[in-house]
């Protein structure tokens, strides 16, 4: 009866092998999960999930394979589904207050919950809404939607309102981890941790637990060892382009420029606009009386340096091949000679692009600056283009 839900899985690019598929039913089998639909669904995601990115295609799989008990009607669950009362008394357990479970009882148990929905549905003549008694909405009837009873049969609602409805995927909470969306900051933070190369440095502030296990055993008594705490030694030199075609990215750039300077220890930053010219600057209020010369970024940062570029890349095709070709001042040197400076002297250089891939070929300035940085080193703002770029710049 899982087939069709493995199918959905590889129609949405859920990367689950037949080798999980089998271990998830054994999972079933050996009763990890009873009568418990969101254990069920958790157990079948940490099977089948081996990447968060992955999640939110999971989740519409599920859904797209469960959800069809949505059109169930009322009198297709009477007549046909037979619930286990064993079922219901263990989500009564979980979900209940004692209070709850003492107005169940009162009701007079599950049969008479399900004997006295059919008889109201029987009787019942048009649209109902509020009240305790009728099937209808917004009341505390056990029958219904978008009310509240604590042993509700939900008719005609989309979504749980009270979270004591069976179904739990659709909530999607991880859906912005597709790797085909564009990101936030949390995200961003997730690819950026594959740019690592740990060191320790500054004061001896971390606990040393085997140095302490062992100078404790040579010394006879608790000796506390201390060591650096250890952090990330990636060296990051940012540029950012601004203004023009770039101000409907602005809060994507705001989200990467922020995770960048949590993740990196060691991160510098320059503004630039369209192209790397002769000269950047780090306060965009100063850009005119404050530029710091390219020249001397390039001798004051080292080969040790991750060069990144944030930009669209997205500009007439003079202001990269020519002199004089900048759309705000004269520039003596064409922007193509300054990226293959840059290029050339920070060895590991990548360009961030905000465009979506696929809009790519359409822009001819954005095919000569993946010319000049390398095929690979051109990548789209997105999870899974942000992992392939922090791979290439640890190359």
């Amino acid at each position: 009866m899982f087939l069709p839900f493995f199918e959905n899985l590889r129609k949405h690019n859920v990367p689950v092998s037949l080798r999980e598929f089998l271990a998830f039913l054994e999972g079933l089998r050996a009763g990890l999960v009873t009568y418990d639909p969101e254990a069920f669904y958790f157990l079948a995601r940490a099977i089948m999930v081996k990447d968060e990115r992955n999640i939110d295609k999971f989740d519409r799989a599920f859904s797209q394979s469960f959800s069809g008990l949505e059109n169930i009607t009322a009198d297709q669950v009477l007549e046909a589904v037979d619930i286990p009362r064993d079922w219901l008394e263990k989500m009564a357990e979980k979900h209940l207050s004692a209070e709850e479970k003492a107005e169940i009882e009162a009701l007079g148990g599950f049969d008479k919950l399900m004997e006295t929905l059919k008889k109201r549905l029987e009787e019942q003549k048009g649209r109902h809404q509020g009240g305790n008694k009728w099937v209808g909405t917004a009341g505390t009837s056990p029958f219904g939607a978008y009310g509240y009873n604590p042993e509700g049969v939900r008719i005609g609602q989309n979504e749980s309102r009270h979270q004591r409805a069976v179904k739990v995927w659709d909530k999607r909470e991880f859906r912005n981890l597709d790797d085909n969306v564009e990101l936030g900051t949390r995200n961003i933070k997730v690819a950026l941790k594959r740019l690592r190369r740990w060191a320790r440095d500054g004061a001896a502030d971390e606990l040393d637990l085997n140095g302490t296990i062992r100078a404790t055993a040579e010394h006879g008594y608790l000796d506390v060892q201390t060591r650096p705490e250890r952090r990330n030694a990636v060296k990051v030199l940012l540029f950012l382009d601004v203004g023009g075609s770039m101000d409907p990215h602005i809060k994507v750039v705001e989200e990467l420029f922020s995770a960048a300077r949590a993740e990196f220890k060691h991160m510098e930053y320059y503004y630039f606009h369209n192209c790397l010219y002769e000269g950047v600057w780090r306060d965009n209020r100063r850009r005119w009386d404050a530029q710091i010369p390219t020249h001397e970024v390039l001798r004051t940062y080292g080969p040790d340096y991750k060069c990144i570029f944030v930009g669209d890349a997205s500009m007439s095709p003079y202001e990269i091949a020519y002199p004089g070709g900048a759309s705000e001042h004269w520039n003596a040197e064409s922007g193509a000679t300054w990226l293959t400076r840059a290029r050339d002297h920070w060895g590991s250089t990548l360009w961030i692009n905000p465009v979506p891939e696929k809009y790519w070929p359409y822009t001819q300035s954005i095919g000569m600056i993946c010319d000049l940085m390398g095929a690979d080193n051109m990548v789209p703002m997105t999870l899974e283009g942000l992992s392939r770029g922090m791979r290439a710049l640890t190359r």
